[in-house]
């Protein structure tokens, strides 16, 4: 009887250590890389993203256009309908020798709000004074001038 056999387990039998492919380092390379670059630029990217000062910059002249001194000035809110606390954005200051009033709104601004602040103003000093409105733009120098007349008898 005869018996068939086929060259299949000799070659089975003799199977080598696979080499380390290099396929699998690059790969490893290609991976490690791309980790990388996505953690630098999310570090990148979110220090590029801070927040601006919001302020507000009142001038205060006289009817001939020379800054005042030493005049009060008041920002406030003055809403038709509150829907929160408007003491919260009261600031007071007094003018500079350019005649001056700097006011920070920078902590009341939250990022990716939209829209902030329209706020009255209201500045005296002896018998002169002077109203005016101002809209705060968040992250920006909002300036405004007010020239002051006397106060009507």
């Amino acid at each position: 009887m005869r018996m068939l056999t086929f060259d299949i387990l000799p070659k089975a039998l003799s199977i080598k250590d696979p080499k380390s492919s290099p396929m699998t380092t690059t790969t490893f390379r290609r991976v490690l890389t791309n980790a990388l670059m996505v953690a630098v630029l999310a570090f990148v990217s979110s220090a590029c993203n801070k927040e601006e000062p919001t302020t507000a910059i009142i001038t205060v002249q006289d009817a001939d256009g020379y800054p005042v001194e030493g005049a009060y000035v008041r920002l406030f809110a003055n809403p038709t309908v509150p829907l929160a606390d408007p003491n919260r954005l009261r600031q007071e200051a007094m003018t500079n020798g350019k005649g001056q009033a700097e006011f920070d709104y920078s902590g009341f601004y939250e990022q990716g709000q939209a829209g902030f602040a329209v706020l009255d103003i209201l500045t005296f000093k002896d018998t002169l004074y002077a109203e005016g409105i101002i809209k705060i733009l968040e992250e920006e120098t909002n300036e405004e001038t007010l020239t002051m007349e006397r106060i009507p008898d």
